[in-house]
Protein backbone atom coordinates (compact mmCIF):
# COMPACT_ATOMS: atom_id res chain seq x y z
CA UNK A 1 0.00 0.00 0.00
CA UNK A 2 1.41 3.61 -1.18
CA UNK A 3 1.23 5.74 2.14
CA UNK A 4 3.28 8.43 0.50
CA UNK A 5 0.60 11.12 -0.20
CA UNK A 6 0.35 12.47 -3.47
CA UNK A 7 2.02 15.77 -3.16
CA UNK A 8 4.92 13.91 -2.53
CA UNK A 9 5.27 11.82 -4.81
CA UNK A 10 7.09 12.03 -8.78
CA UNK A 11 5.13 13.91 -11.29
CA UNK A 12 4.73 10.74 -14.18
CA UNK A 13 5.04 13.12 -16.93
CA UNK A 14 8.36 14.42 -15.88
CA UNK A 15 10.98 12.00 -15.05
CA UNK A 16 13.38 13.50 -17.04
CA UNK A 17 12.98 17.19 -16.17
CA UNK A 18 16.43 17.92 -16.01
CA UNK A 19 16.82 17.65 -18.96
CA UNK A 20 14.70 19.89 -20.73
CA UNK A 21 15.35 23.03 -22.28
CA UNK A 22 14.20 26.41 -20.98
CA UNK A 23 11.28 26.51 -23.29
CA UNK A 24 9.95 22.78 -22.18
CA UNK A 25 10.70 23.90 -18.86
CA UNK A 26 8.37 26.78 -18.92
CA UNK A 27 6.03 24.87 -20.65
CA UNK A 28 5.90 22.41 -18.37
CA UNK A 29 5.60 24.58 -15.06
CA UNK A 30 3.00 26.63 -16.65
CA UNK A 31 1.08 23.82 -18.09
CA UNK A 32 0.65 22.28 -14.78
CA UNK A 33 -0.50 25.35 -12.93
CA UNK A 34 -3.09 25.83 -14.65
CA UNK A 35 -4.69 22.40 -12.52
CA UNK A 36 -4.79 24.64 -9.66
CA UNK A 37 -7.71 26.31 -10.93
CA UNK A 38 -9.87 23.06 -12.01
CA UNK A 39 -8.59 21.88 -8.51
CA UNK A 40 -10.27 25.09 -6.78
CA UNK A 41 -13.30 25.07 -9.21
CA UNK A 42 -14.18 21.14 -7.94
CA UNK A 43 -14.11 22.42 -4.56
CA UNK A 44 -16.30 25.13 -5.17
CA UNK A 45 -19.07 23.15 -3.34
CA UNK A 46 -17.26 23.10 0.00
CA UNK A 47 -16.12 26.83 -0.27
CA UNK A 48 -19.39 28.02 -0.88
CA UNK A 49 -20.91 26.77 1.83
CA UNK A 50 -17.83 27.63 4.25
CA UNK A 51 -18.41 31.46 3.12
CA UNK A 52 -22.19 30.85 4.12
CA UNK A 53 -21.54 29.76 7.36
CA UNK A 54 -18.63 32.70 8.01
CA UNK A 55 -20.17 35.76 6.68
CA UNK A 56 -22.99 36.46 10.13
CA UNK A 57 -19.75 35.35 11.72
CA UNK A 58 -18.25 38.19 10.53
CA UNK A 59 -21.48 40.50 10.25
CA UNK A 60 -21.48 40.13 13.81
CA UNK A 61 -17.59 41.52 14.70
CA UNK A 62 -15.69 38.50 13.91
CA UNK A 63 -11.90 38.16 12.86
CA UNK A 64 -10.46 36.17 9.62
CA UNK A 65 -7.67 34.28 11.52
CA UNK A 66 -5.17 32.52 8.75
CA UNK A 67 -2.68 29.63 10.37
CA UNK A 68 -0.13 28.00 7.97
CA UNK A 69 3.43 27.19 8.02
CA UNK A 70 6.15 28.08 5.39
CA UNK A 71 4.60 28.35 2.01
CA UNK A 72 0.44 28.13 3.30
CA UNK A 73 1.61 30.13 6.16
CA UNK A 74 2.61 33.39 3.86
CA UNK A 75 -0.07 32.97 1.41
CA UNK A 76 -2.19 33.48 4.50
CA UNK A 77 -0.72 36.25 5.46
CA UNK A 78 -0.90 38.04 1.56
CA UNK A 79 -4.46 37.26 1.73
CA UNK A 80 -4.95 38.82 5.13
CA UNK A 81 -3.16 42.19 4.38
CA UNK A 82 -4.60 42.74 1.19
CA UNK A 83 -8.64 43.09 2.45
CA UNK A 84 -7.85 46.37 4.25
CA UNK A 85 -6.57 48.70 0.95
CA UNK A 86 -8.85 46.40 -1.46
CA UNK A 87 -12.04 46.20 1.46
CA UNK A 88 -11.28 48.65 3.74
CA UNK A 89 -11.36 45.42 6.10
CA UNK A 90 -9.83 46.54 9.64
CA UNK A 91 -5.95 45.46 9.63
CA UNK A 92 -7.02 44.62 13.23
CA UNK A 93 -9.95 41.84 11.96
CA UNK A 94 -7.74 39.85 9.34
CA UNK A 95 -4.91 38.16 11.68
CA UNK A 96 -1.97 35.61 9.71
CA UNK A 97 -0.44 33.30 11.92
CA UNK A 98 3.20 31.54 10.80
CA UNK A 99 4.57 29.11 12.39
CA UNK A 100 8.03 30.15 13.35
CA UNK A 101 6.81 33.77 13.91
CA UNK A 102 7.70 37.05 12.01
CA UNK A 103 11.21 35.87 11.34
CA UNK A 104 9.45 33.08 9.32
CA UNK A 105 8.28 35.44 6.73
CA UNK A 106 11.53 35.77 5.16
CA UNK A 107 13.52 33.42 6.44
CA UNK A 108 12.27 29.41 5.98
CA UNK A 109 12.21 27.85 9.74
CA UNK A 110 10.64 24.24 8.85
CA UNK A 111 10.96 22.93 11.94
CA UNK A 112 8.76 25.60 13.67
CA UNK A 113 5.81 23.75 11.49
CA UNK A 114 6.33 20.17 13.93
CA UNK A 115 4.90 21.83 16.93
CA UNK A 116 1.35 21.13 17.77
CA UNK A 117 1.60 22.95 20.79
CA UNK A 118 2.46 26.25 19.63
CA UNK A 119 0.08 26.12 17.16
CA UNK A 120 -2.56 25.81 19.44
CA UNK A 121 -0.75 28.36 22.03
CA UNK A 122 -0.48 31.28 19.05
CA UNK A 123 -4.11 30.26 18.74
CA UNK A 124 -5.20 31.08 21.78
CA UNK A 125 -3.13 33.71 22.75
CA UNK A 126 -5.72 35.22 20.51
CA UNK A 127 -8.33 34.99 22.55
CA UNK A 128 -10.70 33.48 19.48
CA UNK A 129 -14.32 33.57 20.56
CA UNK A 130 -17.61 32.00 18.65
CA UNK A 131 -17.77 35.49 15.75
CA UNK A 132 -14.32 34.33 14.81
CA UNK A 133 -13.56 32.42 11.26
CA UNK A 134 -10.24 30.53 11.36
CA UNK A 135 -8.76 29.56 7.67
CA UNK A 136 -6.03 26.83 8.29
CA UNK A 137 -3.58 26.01 5.52
CA UNK A 138 -1.08 22.66 5.02
CA UNK A 139 -0.69 21.28 1.60
CA UNK A 140 0.22 17.93 3.22
CA UNK A 141 -2.53 18.47 5.42
CA UNK A 142 -0.81 17.41 8.45
CA UNK A 143 0.99 19.84 9.44
CA UNK A 144 1.47 19.77 13.55
CA UNK A 145 1.38 23.54 13.93
CA UNK A 146 -2.40 23.63 12.17
CA UNK A 147 -3.49 20.68 13.40
CA UNK A 148 -2.96 22.57 16.78
CA UNK A 149 -4.25 25.61 16.11
CA UNK A 150 -7.12 24.04 14.10
CA UNK A 151 -7.90 22.20 18.06
CA UNK A 152 -7.35 24.90 20.00
CA UNK A 153 -9.88 27.14 17.54
CA UNK A 154 -12.85 24.30 17.40
CA UNK A 155 -12.27 24.13 21.44
CA UNK A 156 -12.83 28.24 21.64
CA UNK A 157 -16.47 27.79 18.91
CA UNK A 158 -14.77 29.35 16.33
CA UNK A 159 -15.54 28.24 12.75
CA UNK A 160 -12.98 26.56 11.18
CA UNK A 161 -12.14 25.79 7.59
CA UNK A 162 -9.13 23.97 6.64
CA UNK A 163 -7.84 24.04 2.60
CA UNK A 164 -5.08 21.05 2.41
CA UNK A 165 -4.04 19.11 -0.93
CA UNK A 166 -4.75 15.48 0.04
CA UNK A 167 -7.39 13.52 0.12
CA UNK A 168 -8.05 12.08 3.64
CA UNK A 169 -5.95 14.40 5.14
CA UNK A 170 -6.15 14.84 8.86
CA UNK A 171 -6.69 18.81 8.74
CA UNK A 172 -9.63 18.20 6.73
CA UNK A 173 -11.42 15.88 9.37
CA UNK A 174 -10.25 18.50 12.20
CA UNK A 175 -12.14 21.07 10.82
CA UNK A 176 -15.71 22.44 10.02
CA UNK A 177 -15.58 22.76 6.88
CA UNK A 178 -12.55 20.87 4.25
CA UNK A 179 -11.88 22.36 1.72
CA UNK A 180 -9.44 19.82 -0.45
CA UNK A 181 -7.91 21.23 -3.69
CA UNK A 182 -6.45 18.34 -5.21
CA UNK A 183 -3.33 19.23 -7.18
CA UNK A 184 -1.51 15.91 -7.24
CA UNK A 185 2.48 15.40 -8.04
CA UNK A 186 3.89 18.31 -8.38
CA UNK A 187 6.56 18.80 -11.35
CA UNK A 188 9.19 18.89 -8.73
CA UNK A 189 8.72 16.16 -6.34
CA UNK A 190 7.70 17.46 -3.42
CA UNK A 191 7.70 21.62 -4.04
CA UNK A 192 4.02 22.61 -2.70
CA UNK A 193 4.94 26.26 -3.65
CA UNK A 194 4.07 25.45 -7.17
CA UNK A 195 0.63 24.34 -8.39
CA UNK A 196 -0.11 23.08 -4.25
CA UNK A 197 0.71 26.91 -3.46
CA UNK A 198 -1.24 28.23 -6.51
CA UNK A 199 -4.92 26.46 -5.35
CA UNK A 200 -4.38 27.72 -1.98
CA UNK A 201 -3.68 31.65 -2.81
CA UNK A 202 -6.71 30.81 -5.81
CA UNK A 203 -9.10 29.53 -2.89
CA UNK A 204 -8.12 32.11 -0.84
CA UNK A 205 -8.64 35.06 -2.96
CA UNK A 206 -12.27 33.27 -4.05
CA UNK A 207 -13.26 32.78 -0.01
CA UNK A 208 -12.05 36.39 1.31
CA UNK A 209 -13.45 38.15 -2.16
CA UNK A 210 -17.11 35.91 -1.93
CA UNK A 211 -16.97 36.78 1.85
CA UNK A 212 -16.58 40.83 1.22
CA UNK A 213 -18.82 40.87 -1.54
CA UNK A 214 -22.03 38.87 1.03
CA UNK A 215 -20.67 41.82 3.35
CA UNK A 216 -21.99 44.64 0.74
CA UNK A 217 -17.89 45.42 0.31
CA UNK A 218 -19.34 45.83 -3.58
CA UNK A 219 -21.36 47.11 -5.46
CA UNK A 220 -22.38 45.72 -8.58
CA UNK A 221 -18.63 44.33 -9.57
CA UNK A 222 -17.28 47.60 -8.56
CA UNK A 223 -14.83 47.86 -5.69
CA UNK A 224 -16.95 50.95 -3.49
CA UNK A 225 -15.82 50.09 0.00
CA UNK A 226 -12.48 52.21 -0.39
CA UNK A 227 -10.98 55.32 1.39
CA UNK A 228 -8.38 56.93 -1.21
CA UNK A 229 -5.40 57.53 0.46
CA UNK A 230 -2.58 58.04 -2.51
CA UNK A 231 -3.09 59.25 -5.54
CA UNK A 232 -3.71 55.95 -7.59
CA UNK A 233 -6.52 54.91 -5.23
CA UNK A 234 -7.91 58.83 -5.42
CA UNK A 235 -8.11 58.25 -9.08
CA UNK A 236 -9.49 54.73 -8.82
CA UNK A 237 -12.17 56.11 -6.05
CA UNK A 238 -13.39 59.23 -8.48
CA UNK A 239 -13.83 56.51 -11.59
CA UNK A 240 -15.57 54.27 -9.30
CA UNK A 241 -17.73 57.26 -7.96
CA UNK A 242 -18.41 58.20 -11.65
CA UNK A 243 -19.52 54.78 -12.87
CA UNK A 244 -21.81 53.83 -10.12
CA UNK A 245 -23.78 56.83 -10.25
CA UNK A 246 -23.56 58.02 -13.56
CA UNK A 247 -22.39 61.52 -12.34
CA UNK A 248 -20.29 64.15 -13.66
CA UNK A 249 -16.30 63.85 -12.65
CA UNK A 250 -16.58 67.34 -11.10
CA UNK A 251 -19.97 66.49 -9.27
CA UNK A 252 -18.18 62.94 -8.15
CA UNK A 253 -15.27 64.95 -6.87
CA UNK A 254 -16.60 67.25 -4.61
CA UNK A 255 -19.03 64.73 -3.38
CA UNK A 256 -15.78 62.46 -2.28
CA UNK A 257 -14.31 65.74 -0.55
CA UNK A 258 -17.94 65.42 1.35
CA UNK A 259 -17.37 62.23 2.27
CA UNK A 260 -13.75 62.03 3.17
CA UNK A 261 -12.75 59.85 0.07
CA UNK A 262 -15.46 57.34 0.99
CA UNK A 263 -16.69 55.80 -1.85
CA UNK A 264 -19.85 54.36 -1.27
CA UNK A 265 -20.98 57.21 0.74
CA UNK A 266 -20.55 59.48 -2.61
CA UNK A 267 -22.46 57.10 -4.36
CA UNK A 268 -25.12 57.34 -2.23
CA UNK A 269 -24.89 61.06 -1.79
CA UNK A 270 -24.78 60.99 -6.00
CA UNK A 271 -27.50 58.70 -6.70
CA UNK A 272 -30.25 59.94 -4.05
CA UNK A 273 -29.64 63.55 -3.58
CA UNK A 274 -28.84 63.53 -0.02
CA UNK A 275 -25.87 65.11 1.97
CA UNK A 276 -22.75 63.05 3.42
CA UNK A 277 -24.47 62.54 6.76
CA UNK A 278 -27.66 61.27 4.86
CA UNK A 279 -25.49 59.09 3.11
CA UNK A 280 -23.83 57.55 5.84
CA UNK A 281 -27.02 56.93 7.97
CA UNK A 282 -28.59 55.23 5.19
CA UNK A 283 -25.41 52.77 4.56
CA UNK A 284 -25.62 52.25 8.24
CA UNK A 285 -29.28 51.44 8.09
CA UNK A 286 -28.91 49.06 5.60
CA UNK A 287 -25.52 47.48 7.11
CA UNK A 288 -23.01 48.88 4.55
CA UNK A 289 -25.56 47.87 1.32
CA UNK A 290 -25.13 50.36 -1.47
CA UNK A 291 -28.08 48.82 -2.73
CA UNK A 292 -30.37 49.09 -0.04
CA UNK A 293 -29.21 52.49 1.24
CA UNK A 294 -30.79 53.50 -2.36
CA UNK A 295 -33.77 51.41 -1.79
CA UNK A 296 -32.64 49.69 -4.89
Amino acid sequence: MNTVPPTEQPHPEHPALDRYDSRALVQAFAADQAQAALAVQAAAGELAAAVDAAVPRLAAGGRLVYVGAGTSGRLGLLDSVELHPTFSWPPERAVALLAGGDEAVRRALEGAEDDTLQGAADLRALAPGASDVVLLLAASGRTPYALGAAAAAREAGALTVGFANNPAAPLLAACDFGVLLDTGPEVISGSTRLKAGTAQKIALNTFSSSVMVRLHKVHGNLMVDLRATNAKLQARALRLAMLASGAAEADARAALAAAGGHVKTAIVMLAAGVDAAEARRRLDAAAGSVRGALGA
